[in-house]
């Protein structure tokens, strides 16, 4: 039997991430432990063992930053215990002195541009005059000045150019459909439209340097979203990429003139495919390296050096430098090192069919060894616009190594496979949506991969919403449950969500239903999981962040509600210092200690005791114990 990977291992802090390399070369940032909480670190690229912390974070911890390209600041952004009211902060390398650019209360802030124009200034949205809509402000990197770029009537968003002018703006109606707007004068006018089947899949990306061309992912027309490239001053259009499959996904731009220079697909695993002729030998070089399905994270301005992250399913996240000219790779170490000569399992993609024909890449774990029949774990994403990847798993290498196997599925309205594929979804949550995850449990039963007496469900926010509507609409089909954030009453549900998501609310009623509508609130009745709270009969884990802006902690307490009405089990387990998941690693230990004990308790795997570390310092509260 292999030996128990230590919980610490997989979901601690990791010894390091994230890496990023300054837009002159001279410095390397990353996130790593200090004090016990992730910080941003900095060092010179040629002594990184000078590395020191740029941030003193005592409490939930710091992962989103920037470097700024006047070669001094770096710029990270931080909520308060996971309410999402990020605020953005600017970090002066060469003194040390950290200062707040946003020292305004209450609001959402987010960096929108930096600039090799503009170096002295940073482009922010925020959402200060009116707490739905951001506008866009300029703020002097060393001075913390702020000017209005520009203010927003309604939109979802802007196009800027480098010298920080608008070009463009975002605009969802309420039929479905995003429009592209153009300025006119002080008004704007409409300069593309994208339907309501197409808006979810297609949009504008980035200008080129100059500024004359546009650059799209467009599925009208074609059903996968293709690269595009408009002429602004005749209007042609070109196809510049396109799959027959899938989406296309990451681009990657030339560092001086914003042109595609190559892109990734991502079907059951990634590929890359260049489109300019100058990168063909970086791309075969790293293709013989090993490095699983690998990405660019950071380049330097002038291009010559990449960070470049490898990702597999049995090799943790590593980061190296890749020199350009000298087609060297430079290793920067692993996320987690004391992975390295772990039991890890093997991950296996696989394409299921569903009832009505769709195929459902979705991707299956299995413990070391195992032959026959056993218990498994069905993981649900959240999104529902978002999908699983072929790559390093914390959960499922937790699961296989607890003697589970663990299937991830890419269910009707996941991103990336089209926009029929993603349109499926719209209207079905609970239902075709649920019947997606129900025809994935049949396949491994079917496969002699899962035992049909020892299955179990699992997942966050929409995942979340999935475990508990499968345990209602059928069952006797799972063994046990654990929703992580996930909403139970729909109307409840679009009726709280944070007010800088208004310019979304169209696409949420498109699929889930609207509220102030008869048909609209019917659908959304039949579909949320508290009005059938007695219908489970399986044990339930129910976990909650009580700061959650977008699934409020009324969700999870209504359906602990309506169960024990019902006088049905469940456990609730509320974090008072966590919002839309779980960040403090000691909270990740404590939810991942008890969600281990209880899939033992219901599923029969194995169980790590609990270690001292991972009941110290957690905010976990047992509301309660089912």
């Amino acid at each position: 039997m292999v030996d128990l990977i230590p919980r610490e291992h997989l979901f601690g802090n990791p010894t390091r991430y994230g890496h990023q390399i300054s837009p002159d070369g001279r410095r390397l940032g990353w996130v790593a432990p200090h004090e016990g909480v992730l910080n941003i670190w900095s060092a010179p690229i040629d002594d990184l063992d000078a590395a020191t912390p740029v941030t003193n974070d005592r409490r939930r911890g710091i992962d989103a930053y920037a470097f700024a390209y006047d070669g001094r600041h770096l710029l990270y952004v931080q909520d308060a215990d996971g309410d999402e009211n990020h605020h953005l902060y600017a970090v002066d390398l060469t003194t040390g002195e950290r200062r707040e650019l946003t020292p305004i209360p209450g609001i959402a802030a987010a960096i929108v541009g930096l600039s090799r124009i503009v170096r002295d200034r940073v482009l922010v949205a925020i959402n200060d005059r009116d707490p739905r809509f951001h506008d866009l402000h300029s703020i002097d990197l060393a001075t913390g000045e702020r000017s209005l770029v520009a203010e927003n009537p309604g939109f979802a968003g802007f196009l800027i150019d480098e010298r920080y002018a608008v070009r463009f703006a975002f605009r969802n109606l309420p039929d479905g459909s995003s429009q592209l707007l153009a300025p006119d004068g002080a008004n704007w006018k409409p300069w593309l439209t994208f339907p309501p089947e197409d808006a979810r899949v297609s949009g504008a990306e980035n200008l080129d340097a100059a500024g004359t061309a546009l650059f799209c992912r467009d599925s009208r027309g074609r059903n996968t979203a293709a690269l595009t490239r408009i002429d602004l001053a005749t209007g042609e259009t070109r196809v510049l990429a396109a799959h027959e499959e899938a989406d296309i996904g990451a681009v990657l731009q030339d560092a001086e003139t914003h042109e595609p220079v190559a892109y990734a697909v991502t079907h059951a695993r990634k590929s890359w495919h260049v489109l300019d002729p100058r990168f063909t030998d970086d791309f075969a070089f790293l293709e013989t390296q090993g490095l699983g399905d690998w990405y660019p994270a950071s380049r330097t301005e002038d291009d010559s050096l990449w960070i470049v992250v490898a990702r597999a399913d049995t090799r943790v996240s590593e980061a190296a430098i890749y020199d350009r000219r000298a087609k060297t790779l430079r290793s920067l170490g692993s996320a987690r090192p004391e992975l390295e000569g772990a039991p890890l399992a093997a991950m296996s993609p696989a394409i299921i069919r569903s009832r009505d024909g769709l195929d459902l890449v979705s991707y299956l774990t299995r413990p070391l060894g195992a032959e026959g029949p056993g218990p498994l774990v069905l993981l649900v994403h959240g999104g529902p616009w978002a999908r699983d990847s072929f790559g390093f798993d914390g959960i499922h290498q937790w699961l296989a190594n607890r003697g589970y196997s663990a299937l991830s599925v890419n269910f009707r309205s996941s991103t990336g496979f089209g926009k029929a594929f993603l349109n499926a979804g719209d209207r079905e949550w609970g239902r075709r949506m649920d019947d997606d995850l129900s025809d994935a449990v049949a396949w491994a039963l079917g496969e002699g991969v899962a035992d049909p007496a020892r299955v179990a469900i699992m997942g966050g926010s929409y995942g979340g919403y999935a475990t508990l509507m499968a345990l209602t609409r059928n069952p006797e089909s799972y063994a046990c449950g654990i929703d992580l954030v996930g909403p139970a009453n729909l109307e409840t549900l679009v009726r709280t969500i944070p007010p800088y998501w208004e310019a979304m609310r169209a696409q949420l009623h498109r699929a889930i239903g609207d509220p102030d509508t008869e048909e609209g609130m019917a659908l959304i009745r039949e579909r949320s999981p508290v009005y059938f709270a007695d219908r489970i009969k399986a044990p339930l884990l129910i976990v909650q962040g009580a700061n959650d802006p977008r699934v409020k902690q009324a969700e999870s307490d209504q359906m602990v509600a309506a169960m024990e009405r019902g006088g049905i089990p469940v456990t609730y387990l509320l974090f008072p210092d966590e919002g839309h998941g779980l960040v403090r690693p000691a909270n990740r230990l404590a939810f991942f200690a008890r969600a281990e004990d209880f899939l033992a308790r219901h599923l029969g795997g194995r169980c790590e005791s609990i270690r001292e570390a991972e009941s110290a310092g957690t905010s976990m509260q047992v509301v309660r114990e089912g």
